[in-house]
Parts: C-alpha cells; structure tokens; sequence
C-alpha cells in the first residue's frame, strides 16, 4: 500500500468516525443513520464468513443483516443506542481475544507475526513483541470495559465521543508511543520506517482474512 493510499485510509477513518459520533449523538435512531454505522460491521461480517464457509456463511451474514435493519426500521429493536454499544464492546473484545490468543507458549505473538514480515526475529525481539502483543490485548479489554462504564453511568454523547474519537485515537497515539519508544529501550533493533510497520500490519490482516 502506497503512502498516499494510507493517508487517504487515514483521512476517510477520520471523516468516518466524526460522523459517526454526530450521527449517534443527533440521529441514533434513524434508519438511515443505523445502516451507515453499523454496515461496515455487516460488510465485514459478509467476508469473513463467505471467505470460510463459503456460500452458507454468506448467506448466513446477509440474513442477519437484513433481520437487523428490518427490525430496527420498524422500533422492534428497542433501544438502538444498545446496538451501537454492542458492536463497539464486540470489537474491541474480539481484538482482545485475537492479539491474546497469540500469546500462548509455542506461538509466535501477533505483534512478532508482523515484525516478521520486515525482517528475521531475534530472540530479544520475540520477547519484545509479545510483551507488545500484550499491551494491545490489554487496552482492546480495557476499552470495553470502559465501554460499558461510559454508556451505564454516563450520557450517551459522553459514550459516543470516547467510542468514536477517543477510541480510536488511543490506537494511534499507542501505536506511534509505542514507536517511538521502542528504540530509546532497544536501539540495538534494526529500524524500520512507520509506513513500513503499518503496511505489515495490513498485509498480515489481509492473509489472515483470506485465509479464513
């Protein structure tokens, strides 16, 4: 991926987020505004289940989706702030359980997964990126717990910035922090550029979602 490809990612991430927190804080509850925050998650979901199930996991997701809007367009689904809490708890969980589930004895951690890509892995640098690993699946598991904090004693535009925005910017400033710091605490590691890193971190979750 080109580096003005992945500014471009970066800007429509951005835009998409903004949006997102206007639209749950102003118009949750319109249908229009739920099929344009919760259809990344259903388009997702349509190509990780037909990629490993093939035509019944397709179908399978399709049906769901559609049950989904169905009964959000016609008030049968309650309270849609619910959903949208859900689907940000969900996520956030699900990454939790893929970077920790990578941290088993014998496994490669999902961070080494990565390094790998760019270049071999000593053994300082196996022992690095799982510790790594495990900072990640720490902040996925502590965002939703937060999650449900924020939206159980606090207002809901107060749950739909730190869902929206803060969420994801907390991935960023790790991401960079962690950086950063990795070559003030091992300056003995071959360096790499970010763009470098982030296009590694794509590519690996490209194969891994061919792949299933």
């Amino acid at each position: 991926m080109s580096g003005w490809r992945m500014a471009l990612l970066l800007l429509a991430g951005v835009s998409y987020a903004c949006v997102s927190h206007w639209m749950m804080v102003f118009h949750p509850a319109e249908p229009w505004a739920v099929v344009v925050l919760l259809g990344p998650l259903w388009l997702t979901a349509l190509g990780l289940l037909g990629s490993r199930f093939g035509g019944w996991g397709l179908a399978t997701a399709a049906v769901a989706g559609v049950a989904v809007f169905a009964l959000v367009w016609s008030g049968g689904a309650g309270d849609v702030d619910r959903l949208y809490v859900l689907q940000h708890v969900g996520i956030n969980a699900l990454l939790c359980g893929w970077f920790g589930a990578t941290l088993r004895p014998g496994r490669l951690s999902l961070i080494g997964q990565f390094a790998e890509r760019v270049h071999p892995l000593s053994p300082a640098m196996h022992r690095y990126t799982a510790q790594v690993t495990r900072v990640w699946a720490w902040y996925f598991a502590l965002v939703a717990a937060g999650s449900v904090a924020i939206y159980l004693w606090l207002p809901f535009s107060a749950w739909s910035l730190f869902a929206n925005l803060l969420t994801p910017l907390g991935i960023g400033t790790l991401f960079i922090g962690e950086y950063l710091l990795r070559y003030r605490l091992h300056p003995e590691f071959e360096r790499t550029p970010m763009i470098v890193a982030l296009r590694a971190v794509f590519a690996a979750s490209a194969d891994r979602g061919t792949r299933h």
